[in-house]
Parts: C-alpha cells; sequence; structure tokens
C-alpha cells in the first residue's frame, strides 16, 4: 500500500508559477510510474502528467506543454510538478497517483493509489 501527500497548491496570479510535491510514504516509489492530475469544479477529472519509474520518459498533456514539467526524486519518494506560466484555467484540484508498474500512464484507471489532492487557484 502507497500513501500519496500532495503540497504546495495555493493562489498565484496569472502568470505565475508554483511547484507541487507528492510525497510517498510506507512504500517505496522507485519502481512506479508516477502522474498528476487534475479536475475543476463541475468537469472530469483530466489527465496532466506522467513519468516514468526512472524519470526518463515523461508525457503532457496539450494544455499544460511547455509550462509544466514533472520530476521525482526516488531518494526522497517524492514526485513533483513545476507549473510556470500558470493561466486561470489551470483552476483544479490537482492529484498525484502511483501506478504499479514501470511504464507511464495517460488514464485515470491505470493507476492504483491517490492522493487526496491540492487546490490550485489562478486569478486572473
Amino acid at each position: 500500500q502507497v500513501q500519496l501527500v500532495e503540497s504546495g497548491g495555493g493562489l498565484v496570479q496569472a502568470g505565475g508559477s508554483l511547484r507541487l510535491s507528492c510525497a510517498a510514504s510506507r512504500r517505496s516509489i522507485s519502481s512506479y510510474a508516477m502522474g498528476w492530475f487534475r479536475q475543476a469544479p463541475g468537469k472530469e477529472r483530466e489527465f496532466v502528467a506522467t513519468i516514468s519509474w526512472s524519470g526518463g520518459f515523461t508525457y503532457y498533456a496539450d494544455s499544460v506543454k511547455g509550462r509544466f514539467t514533472i520530476s521525482r526524486d526516488n531518494a526522497k519518494n517524492t514526485v513533483y510538478l513545476q507549473m510556470n506560466s500558470l493561466k486561470p484555467e489551470d483552476t483544479a484540484v490537482y492529484y498525484c497517483a502511483a501506478r504499479g508498474q514501470a511504464g507511464a500512464a495517460m488514464r485515470d484507471y491505470e493507476y492504483d493509489y491517490w492522493g487526496q489532492g491540492t487546490q490550485v487557484t489562478v486569478s486572473s
């Protein structure tokens, strides 16, 4: 069982930056692919970014490509999402997820463990 706790969310003006962290406990995530998803009010949860177990492969949703960067530090059992040039449409609850396989994935049903989420609000 993997427990995930997100942090780093908050209120930021458009054009600003935030870095989200996802700290894992109870088990090492070094062999797990990881992902970030988000859910805005009234909308379905959507894929944001994913990273393979080694960090050698990353993939992003078109809406965040070039602005967001996913990374991981397996020694710290932590995954990050650096978000730059934030837009009001990035406002959502952001969730970290762990997949019990090494390969990255973009669909939420491919992930086995989820954090509780952290709110990101971007003001215009």
